[in-house]
């Protein structure tokens, strides 16, 4: 009897700290993974800037940081060569 109690109360608590989490946290959670993806994007570009000719760093330093940058160059050129639309302005 005593372990059902404690998995209604474990609901219970679970349910309450997602409720909590949705009202007072989930706006400000994404703004800062937004805001850490227009960073890591603009890092990408800092980088691999030479492929579209905007050689932003000199090839020294770039060479030095590629390394960090290779797990996400695939996402990075999915990104920055996605067509886009007006909407993606409005709701992004």
């Amino acid at each position: 009897m005593s372990e059902k109690r404690s998995g209604v109360f474990g609901k219970l608590r679970d349910a309450v700290k997602q409720v909590t989490y949705g009202m007072a946290l989930h706006s400000q959670v994404t703004g800062v993974l937004k805001t850490r993806m227009y960073i890591e994007h603009l890092f990408t570009l800092m980088i691999l800037g030479d492929m579209l000719g905007l050689p932003i760093l000199p090839p020294y330093y770039s060479l030095r940081l590629l390394p960090y940058t290779i797990p996400s160059i695939k996402s990075w050129k999915h990104r920055f060569y996605r067509e886009r639309d007006f909407t993606d302005i409005i709701y992004g």
